[in-house]
């Protein structure tokens, strides 16, 4: 592990248990690009299948939820076992659970089972992605954490939309129907499988915990994650005031992703170069890499220029813009752009809320912020998606209410930070 204070920012680069920790993260992300993009064309564009709006809602209800229902327990788990031993179990169960959605589409299943199917795998890639966040600020020294974190998730979400280009990519040869989709979800196994012989390279205990506030019994220790976890993310003001600015932005993405898929199925056509229909989605995921990048690249500099407060209210009102101005004429270029600035500035308060948390709350209470967390922005970002797919006949509107929302969580956000400020400053009362 790098220790020394006055090594370069990006010494961690050079650390072998970063280096590990990062594969291991990008294997991972990998299969999760391969299976989202996968089942995704299996359900929405499978000419076997016809996925009308409210099924839409249903689908991405299946990839989003499973972590708000698990999320408590998992956070209460990762503060209580070696995170090692995590990785690599999660990791072969995540394998396992997309080879068997893999059979569901290969037969034809549909409804409840698969959607059971793809809750269940969801549910344990979330796990897996709390697992890594919550152990890498045990691979890095404290003062690298925000720029480790900024590189770690930016080019793991690049390798997630690469690995979703390969679902496009491998669809193609397959073809679209049942058995096609079959097999493109299969593939998608190998990141597990790749993720888990990663982390068994790794020293036990090296990930943590490396303190256990825990009750002795198991039972109760997961039942007090969710508690703990709030407790935890509410004594920490640069953590709650995170949390509402990603509640708009959840919300927002949400309704502008559903939109978004409407739109290229039934609404866009081809503009030369620019493709609709499930070509288009992949150039679009291709902008919204594109956008994650940038936003990794320059977060960490802005922070230390503007200081996080301004760089997170700069990135929602760039979103709220980005959102009216090129997503309300509904053409497949300015979407492109869209999808391009919405994505990046998504990613901006993401890396700004994650180092907030990796920083400023105890290792021993991490896993369940990091828990609380997912649990709370899925619920909303699945909410935002359910009441998008009811108005779904006002993409104009639904487009105007994104823009709000983004406006509206950037004065949450400062009002937050101000009022938790003169509360933790205020004199005590006098009594008596």
């Amino acid at each position: 592990m790098t220790t020394s204070a006055t090594a370069p920012t990006r010494a961690f680069v050079r650390d072998p248990d970063f280096r590990r920790l990062l594969f291991t993260r990008f294997s991972a992300h990998w299969g999760n690009g391969m299976y989202q993009a996968g089942l995704a064309g299996a359900v929405l564009f499978n000419p076997e299948r016809a996925a009308d709006a409210l099924a839409m809602a249903g689908g991405f209800a299946a990839l989003l939820l499973p972590y708000s229902v698990v999320g408590p327990f998992a956070g209460a788990l990762l503060d209580r076992w070696d995170r090692r031993k995590v990785l690599i179990f999660a990791s072969l169960l995540r394998s396992f659970t997309i080879l068997a959605t893999a059979v569901a589409v290969g037969t034809g299943a549909a409804g409840i089972g698969l959607f059971s199917l793809a809750l269940a795998s969801e549910g344990i890639a979330r796990f897996i992605g709390s697992g890594l966040s919550a152990s890498l600020p045990h691979v890095v020294d404290e003062k690298s954490v925000v720029a480790a974190n900024a590189f770690a998730a930016t080019w793991g979400s690049v390798v997630a939309v690469v690995g979703g280009g390969c679902a496009i990519g491998l669809r193609g040869l397959t073809g679209a129907d049942d058995n096609g989709s079959a097999w493109v979800t299969a593939v998608a196994a190998l990141g597990g499988i790749g993720a888990a012989v990663l982390a068994s390279g790794f020293t036990r205990g090296l990930l943590g915990p490396s303190t256990v506030d825990e009750p002795s019994n198991p039972a109760l220790a997961v039942a007090r994650g969710l508690s703990d976890g709030a407790r935890a993310a509410w004594r920490t003001p640069s953590v709650t005031a995170g949390f509402v600015a990603l509640f708009a932005h959840r919300a927002s993405f949400g309704i502008s992703l559903l939109v978004t898929v409407l739109l290229m199925r039934d609404h866009f056509t081809d503009a030369g170069i620019f493709r609709a229909g499930m070509a288009g989605l992949g150039q679009m995921a291709a902008f919204a890499g594109a956008g994650i990048l940038v936003a990794g690249l320059l977060t960490a500099r802005m922070i230390r220029l503007f200081g996080r407060l301004r760089v997170v209210v700069g990135a929602l009102v760039l979103a709220a813009i980005a959102q009216s101005a090129l997503g309300l004429p509904m053409v497949v270029p300015a979407a492109l752009l869209a999808a391009f600035l919405v994505t990046g500035a998504g990613q901006m308060l993401k890396l700004c809320v994650d180092s907030s948390v990796q920083l400023d709350v105890a290792d021993e209470a991490r896993g369940r912020v990091f828990a609380l967390y997912d649990t709370l922005f899925n619920i909303t970002q699945v909410a935002a998606v359910s009441l998008a797919a009811v108005w779904h006949a006002y993409p104009s509107g639904l487009l105007i209410a994104a823009t709000v929302l983004y406006l509206a969580g950037a004065a949450g956000y400062v009002l937050a930070v101000r009022k938790r400020r003169t509360r933790d400053t205020a004199p005590p009362l006098a009594l008596g």
